[in-house]
């Protein structure tokens, strides 16, 4: 399947009663949840990203030449670019949690014969997932100081979410059907597409309105586009 094939698809299981009753849940549920925690710790937040901008040569020399609230504004800017990727990351878990079985039963009546041999496991699963939230929390941190060159804030985001897409949806969406070496064989042949359709559904996020319903969207076009493929699989061999 096309990476167009599989969001084209997406969008039109969107209208699923089933899909419907989840569809706000994961972004609305992780906004929820880092809105009252950036009430409550916001001072402390702030304020611990300026002492150590304060212990810095750079921070002594912007205090005596420009002032404290220049560092101010510097940590309140950091602490939002750490929120962001935070509130993208929950919302993902929680499609994972609450959105991917919905999912994938909808998807699955698409492809009846597809037969379920599948060998993932809920250790698997949260390995997967510990594994790819701390690659993309690394990448974030370390790619923060390139979001100045001004391009950099809207690509990097993207290409990290696109990490993110892949490697947490791939797996939940062949869990019930592929076995290990399905998994291995389908992910390495179609690693390519893998990015690509992370990286087409990162750019929902940018959407105000459709960023809401971006995770949902991306749980049902990775496991269209990992069934399509699967399917073809077992047709081949």
């Amino acid at each position: 399947m096309s990476v167009f094939g599989a969001f084209g698809q997406a969008l039109r299981d969107l209208l699923q009663p089933r899909v419907l009753a989840v569809l706000l849940l994961p972004m609305l549920g992780s906004i929820a949840i880092w809105s009252v925690l950036a009430w409550i710790f916001w001072a402390p937040w702030t304020d611990g990203f300026q002492a150590l901008i304060d212990a810095t040569a750079a921070g002594r020399w912007l205090i005596s030449h420009v002032g404290s609230w220049v560092l101010g504004s510097m940590s309140a800017l950091f602490v939002i670019a750490l929120l962001m990727p935070a509130v993208l990351v929950t919302a993902i878990l929680i499609t994972e949690l609450v959105a991917m079985p919905v999912i994938v039963s909808v998807v699955a009546r698409i492809y009846p014969g597809l037969e379920r041999r599948g060998e993932g496991t809920v250790l698997g699963s949260v390995t997967n997932a510990s594994v790819a939230v701390t690659v993309f929390a690394l990448l974030w941190i370390v790619t923060l100081p390139l979001w100045l060159t001004g391009i950099g804030a809207v690509v990097l985001p993207a290409l990290n979410s696109a990490y993110l897409n892949q490697r947490l949806f791939r797996y939940d969406a062949l869990a019930e059907h592929a076995t290990r070496e399905e998994y291995r064989v389908l992910v390495t042949a179609t690693k390519g597409r893998l990015y690509a359709l992370g990286l087409l559904l990162a750019l929902l996020y940018y959407v105000p309105i459709l960023n809401l319903v971006a995770p949902v969207v991306s749980g049902l076009a990775y496991t269209h586009f990992c069934l399509s493929e699967l399917e073809r699989l077992r047709r081949q061999s």
